[in-house]
């Protein structure tokens, strides 16, 4: 899902032979089908996209997959669990079902890192399971459960263990991001063969956070900063997170929002300088009027020298929320993608 990244563009050439370049609009795609998701998260295999989301009742038919053969038409296929692994409950008491799935690929195996948490509380976790391929018509096709990655704990730290998202450099260093609200988006080293925390590199990065009222407070209703997702684009490592709230349905003020560094572990700063760990972070797309409201919870898809962004947003009439899908542009190094109607 992660690499270097390429200019969408259009040229032309001038009376004289002079030529100029313009970045081109971005498009929103027109979708249909099963489109009800919340969290969204996009790979390809073969000719075929997966989007995984949050999903599943009472501990049942957790993380939701949709596919689709032309990221236009989608069609839900089924889920990953059909039971919350056992290890959950027991961990994180109160949880009955999984947030926030992420998507990657590397050493071998497919490897969905997937949360489980309660509303308002920082007692949450970050599980993993890998499967050879997506196919669900694969005699290979199994989700393997490797259980707890990393724990927050309440009353300990001052970080909430969700929405989780791998990035895998070119040396083959992988990453695992997450975090929402408290002290905002953290990340650790994996060892890529067991896709569990590094025991060569033990330290806690922090990436970006918001000022919040209260240095301890619990649940905190300030300082709303989660769902990061990075990039690799040109020179810079970009760090997407989602600013403000979801789960309101069209009371939602969900926006999305982006940062860059030269090293994927940071400092992260905005177009204007402005350190993310300050609370910099420059919008990218946001839904406050007309038929939708919140967009957030962000992934970037690459694909053929075009770049995606997949997010959610809510149906300002019925409150539920969808898919969206933008192309993405980059304009002095920064993204664009279309407005929502």
């Amino acid at each position: 899902m992660n690499g270097v990244k390429v200019h969408l563009v259009l040229c032309a050439v001038l009376a004289m032979g002079v030529s100029f370049c313009v970045a081109a609009e971005p498009q929103l795609l027109q979708l249909s089908g099963d489109t009800g998701v919340h969290d969204p998260v996009i790979i390809k295999e073969g000719d075929t996209y997966y989007v995984f989301a949050t999903g599943g009742r009472r501990g049942r038919n957790c993380v939701p997959i949709h596919m689709s053969r032309n990221l236009r038409d989608w069609r839900r296929i089924g889920h990953v669990f059909a039971e919350l692994p056992e290890w959950a409950p027991k961990e994180i008491p109160g949880t009955q079902g999984t947030w926030a799935p992420d998507i990657s690929f590397f050493s071998g195996k497919y490897h969905l890192y997937y949360s489980v948490s309660t509303f308002g509380k920082n007692s949450s976790a970050i599980g993993l399971a890998v499967n050879e391929t997506l196919d669900p018509n694969s005699p290979k096709y199994k989700w393997v459960d490797r259980g707890m990655v990393v724990r927050s704990t309440e009353g300990q730290d001052d970080w909430n263990a969700i929405d989780g998202n791998i990035v895998v450099e070119a040396n083959g260093r992988v990453w695992l991001n997450w975090g929402s609200f408290w002290s905002g988006i953290k990340m650790r080293r994996i060892d890529p063969e067991t896709g569990k925390l590094s025991a060569e590199d033990t330290t806690l990065y922090s990436l970006a956070s918001r000022p919040r009222s209260g240095a301890h407070q619990t649940p905190p209703v300030t300082g709303a900063i989660e769902a990061p997702f990075i990039v690799r684009h040109g020179d810079y490592w970009y760090l997407f997170v989602s600013f403000d709230f979801c789960c309101r349905g069209p009371k939602s003020t969900y926006n999305v929002r982006v940062g860059r560094s030269r090293d994927v572990t940071g400092p992260y700063a905005d177009k204007d300088g402005t350190p993310m760990m300050e609370g910099g972070a420059t919008l990218v797309i946001e839904a406050t009027s007309g038929a939708w409201r919140g967009a957030g919870h962000q992934a970037v898809f690459h694909e053929a020298g075009t770049d995606y962004l997949v997010f959610h947003a809510y149906d300002a009439t019925t409150g539920r929320s969808h898919l969206q899908i933008s192309t993405m542009v980059w304009e002095d190094g920064w993204p664009r993608v279309a407005s929502l109607p």
